[in-house]
């Protein structure tokens, strides 16, 4: 769907608020974890067990490795993570001023790759990114979601919110349908969350690797049978921002484990 249909049903949205009155209360919103099974908790819970806690090590270390031909490594410019980065992946997607339009976590690595290490962005889903991703988030593990803040976002979020509510694909369904209307019901022999993006980028067993949000966005556009867009286009920075705003106060859990 073009930028300008998802700015038109934003509109209609506004107009109909009933449309939105399936959206979950902030006091009932729950964590993916809460609908695992004891044998996935333990694993998430265990830092020892977690999968994706290799991705951190790893982003650990390319955090301090330089590049580019600037010569220059992430924490040459913000020093110790575990301090500079406390709280960080939790207000993303951020609005950047440069660009007029709000960047992920991902794109924001990618950004700072080519403005201040003068190196190549890192593609998307790949070890190196993830692993950074990962390494960032996991500073944020335990605080609470701030996304969607600042003003200039608010017509983000509407086109989130707008995209989220948007039947699409052969089968017809929207986000709200399984996440917001059928939650804790089973499809599949699966549960159905409420889609909190609470533990990105997040190790998937399915997946047997780390993936990030709009993985997941892309894999549900496509179990509906609707076109999925590219990676970091902006209805998927839009619905990950609509997510985040729709998680707020909840707490961080990367690198969570999945299904």
């Amino acid at each position: 769907m073009s930028f300008l249909r998802a700015i038109a049903v934003t509109v209609m949205l506004a107009a109909a608020p009933v449309l939105l009155a399936g959206e979950i209360p902030p006091g009932e919103r729950r964590s993916g974890y809460s609908f695992m099974g004891p044998d996935t908790r333990a694993m998430q819970d265990d830092d020892t067990s977690n999968p994706g806690m290799l991705f951190v090590l790893d982003g650990e270390t390319l955090w301090t490795a330089k590049g580019g031909s600037a010569g220059k490594a992430c924490a040459d410019c913000h020093g110790d993570a575990r301090e500079t980065m406390k709280g960080v992946a939790a207000r993303y997607p951020a609005f950047d001023k440069t660009l007029g339009r709000p960047v992920t976590l991902d794109q924001r690595i990618n950004l700072c790759r080519a403005n201040h290490q003068q190196a190549t962005p890192l593609p998307y889903e790949s070890r190196d990114l993830l692993a950074l991703s990962a390494f960032v988030a996991h500073q944020s593990r335990g605080a609470a979601i701030t996304a969607a803040d600042d003003p200039q976002l608010k017509p983000f979020v509407e086109q989130g919110r707008a995209l989220f509510m948007l039947r699409q694909g052969q089968l017809n369904l929207a986000c709200a349908n399984c996440h917001d209307d059928n939650y804790d019901k089973h499809l599949a022999g699966a549960s159905v969350t409420q889609g909190q993006p609470t533990g990105y980028p997040l190790y998937r067993l399915e997946w047997q690797t780390l993936g990030s949000l709009e993985r997941r966005l892309r894999s549900c556009m496509s179990g509906v049978r609707a076109q999925a867009y590219d990676y970091g286009a902006p209805e998927l920075v839009a619905l990950e921002l609509y997510l985040m705003a729709r998680a707020r106060g909840m707490p961080m859990e990367s690198p969570a484990v999945r299904p």
